[in-house]
């Protein structure tokens, strides 16, 4: 009997049977299943509870538990997390100046001659090259004292300024060691020395840092250098990368990106002298480059919302060099949103404050061209204000032109501070 006549006479003995013994059969054949399936249940359970018994007692954690992976999530993440503390991550935050005022790669000089855009008050320069690089090299037993040649030698650092040289560090066993000195002054005066010593044999580095304090106050700062970072920093057997930036009172030092000092209150000084000691090989300075500008000053986050209220509630009115327009025009540059934002926001939180706005120009042109500029720039700026949701009926410009200085305009520094926009509160 084949498979398909087997299930017609089944069926059929089943249609044949009375009502309560068909329904005996069905119950007894889902009893059976029943067993069936709950048997082997019971031995997965068996199974899996043997096992995490198992993983217990031998320390081990389920992979497939949620609850061991919840409960365990803040430990893991301890565990995992790096607690190394990164504030050397933000130590690379040199900025180059935006005006050159002096730069000498010593590229153009001939070998063994003084470079010619240097002058010594100590000692003797020639022009010598190491790996391909030329640079100025000290070729006095006692050392060598030189600073670029200036229109003024007593005064050329800008109140911000940033000031890059390069190095030659020889390999290990090379030369017995190299002394080197940075000196600034006020004049004639000695306002900071830094020193270092390299002694590559070991390699081996070490030296101190002494400045006038700024601010009027009296005495001096003095340390020694951070060498464990500093030993990260330098690279033997080929030039490095030296720099300084000043901004009015804040002075770092960086070698190879990295900043070694950061003061944050030292006399501003006005000219410069390097001070390589002895002739021995690789003593001297590379690619130097002095310019204007440097980063911002540092000061403590807050919102820029906090210092525009902060402003208004002590003086009354809000005072900025930080919008700026196009040359002899009234086009918003794109980099003044950011300082038009800080009003806006602090005009949408104070919706009933009045304002009045007003444009002022440098002297460099006439009154008939300053005077109508700065109204149409006060009006870019009111309009930038209402794109950015500000009401324009608390706000009214005004061009004062070039009439209101708050500085000499016989500077570029005096001229850039009177290109202002003011937000006086009414």
């Amino acid at each position: 009997m084949n498979a398909k006549r087997l299930f017609f006479a089944l069926a059929l003995i089943l249609a044949m049977s009375t009502g309560a013994d068909a329904q005996g059969w069905l119950n007894r054949l889902k009893d059976k299943a029943v067993e069936k399936v709950k048997s082997k249940v019971e031995n997965k359970v068996e199974n899996a509870v043997g096992d995490k018994m198992d993983d217990v007692l031998d320390g081990k954690k389920s992979k497939n538990s949620k609850k061991s992976k919840n409960d365990d999530a803040d430990y893991n993440d301890a565990e995992s997390a790096d607690n190394t503390p990164d504030a050397q991550n933000q130590k690379s935050d040199f900025v180059r100046g935006s005006v050159i005022l002096f730069e000498d790669d010593f590229a153009g000089e001939q070998m063994g001659e003084f470079p010619s855009k240097w002058d010594i008050s100590d000692g003797s320069l020639e022009v010598a090259s190491v790996n391909g690089k030329k640079y100025a090299h000290s070729n006095a037993s006692g050392g060598t004292t030189f600073s670029p040649l200036m229109e003024n030698m007593k005064s050329y650092l800008p109140d911000v300024f940033t000031l890059e040289w390069e190095e030659f560090m020889c390999k290990p066993g090379d030369i017995p060691q190299m002394n080197w000195h940075i000196y600034f002054y006020q004049g004639d005066d000695e306002i900071a020395n830094i020193y270092k010593m390299f002694r590559p044999w070991s390699p081996d580095a070490y030296g101190n840092y002494s400045f006038k304090k700024g601010g009027g106050a009296s005495g001096d700062v003095t340390g020694d250098l951070q060498w464990d970072d500093l030993q990260k920093c330098v690279k033997y057997g080929q030039w490095n990368h030296f720099a300084i930036s000043f901004n009015k009172r804040a002075f770092k030092y960086y070698i190879n990106g990295q900043r070694v000092i950061n003061l944050p209150n030292v006399a501003a000084p006005s000219r410069f002298e390097f001070r390589v000691q002895d002739d021995y090989p690789y003593r001297g300075i590379g690619h130097v480059i002095l310019a204007k500008g440097a980063a911002d000053l540092y000061q403590r986050q807050t919102t820029d919302l906090s210092a525009v209220e902060k402003a208004i509630a002590e003086t009354g009115k809000f005072v900025t060099n930080n919008i700026l327009f196009e040359t002899g025009k009234a086009t918003l540059k794109p980099e003044s949103m950011a300082e038009i934002q800080k009003v806006a926001d602090y005009m949408k939180k104070n919706p009933t404050a009045r304002f009045e706005v007003q444009g002022h120009t440098d002297n460099q042109g006439s009154d008939k061209i300053n005077d109508p500029l700065s109204q149409q720039r006060a009006e870019a700026v009111i309009k930038a204000l209402e794109g950015l949701g500000c009401d324009p009926f608390n706000m009214r410009a005004v061009g004062k032109g070039s009439h209101e200085p708050v500085a000499d305009n016989k500077t570029d520094e005096g001229r850039a501070k009177n290109r202002r926009v003011e937000f006086i509160k009414k």
